[in-house]
């Protein structure tokens, strides 16, 4: 991992990274899959306060339905077509919400991603997001089930192991609105963007931060280091 390449300036990693990322909805391109991996939990979700039991439950067994496989569905987004897997019932009752049945566009999720994938964000406001996406379609307990089910998925996102050693490491803070104590307010998400040996580029993490300090910036380092990331001796 080089966090900064003396070979290049500063002002040069500076204008590359913020040329990839100058705004929410270019973020939100850049992370398209995690996007689609988020409507899939949602639908997932659905399907377990549709059918009342998680997947693989005994509570399941001579209930009268069961789940039946999964469906492609091609879908628009603010940021292009995408193809999610939608699960299926055998009785063919379930009607999702955040993808309606015969549409396709789903339900605005742009501000959930971010609070979802973000460490440092409170999983009251993450379920407060999920309600105001669902307004008076679900009860409370549904709504704690399909937040359980998105979460366990961002979690595993934010704890994934990473590469020992990325060519160049680009650090900055991008400012989005995102909800804190019932508020939609503006706040600074630090991401990392690292470049693999292949040539590809990827989101290492993103971290929600009050101020960028100098420790904030060491436990997001630490973070990395915790994940498998190689880090030189010399970092900023």
């Amino acid at each position: 991992m080089t966090v900064k390449n003396q070979a290049v300036p500063d002002e040069f990693l500076s204008k590359e990274f913020l040329s990839q990322f100058k705004t929410e909805a270019d973020v939100s391109k850049f992370l398209k899959q995690l996007h689609a991996q988020v409507l899939e939990k949602m639908l997932e979700g659905e399907m377990d306060v549709h059918l009342g039991y998680a997947k693989n439950s005994v509570s399941g067994n001579n209930s009268g339905n069961s789940r039946n496989g999964k469906y492609p569905k091609k879908i628009q987004t603010e940021h292009g077509e995408s193809v999610i897997s939608v699960p299926r019932d055998r009785n063919g009752e379930l009607d999702p919400i955040v993808v309606p049945k015969h549409e396709s566009r789903g339900l605005s999720i742009e501000k959930l991603v971010i609070s979802l994938y973000a460490k440092g964000m409170s999983v009251s406001d993450i379920e407060e997001e999920m309600r105001e996406i669902y307004e008076i379609e679900l009860s409370t307990s549904a709504i704690s089930v399909i937040t359980n089910k998105v979460n366990q998925a961002a979690l595993e996102w934010q704890n994934r192991p990473l590469d020992p050693v990325y060519l160049i490491v680009w650090m900055d803070g991008i400012v989005f609105k995102v909800r804190d104590n019932g508020k939609i307010i503006n706040k600074t998400v630090y991401l990392c963007v690292g470049l693999k040996q292949n040539g590809l580029k990827e989101v290492l993490g993103m971290w929600v931060g009050k101020t960028e300090s100098s420790a904030f910036w060491m436990g997001v380092l630490t973070d990395l280091k915790a994940r498998g990331v190689l880090l030189p001796a010399r970092t900023i």
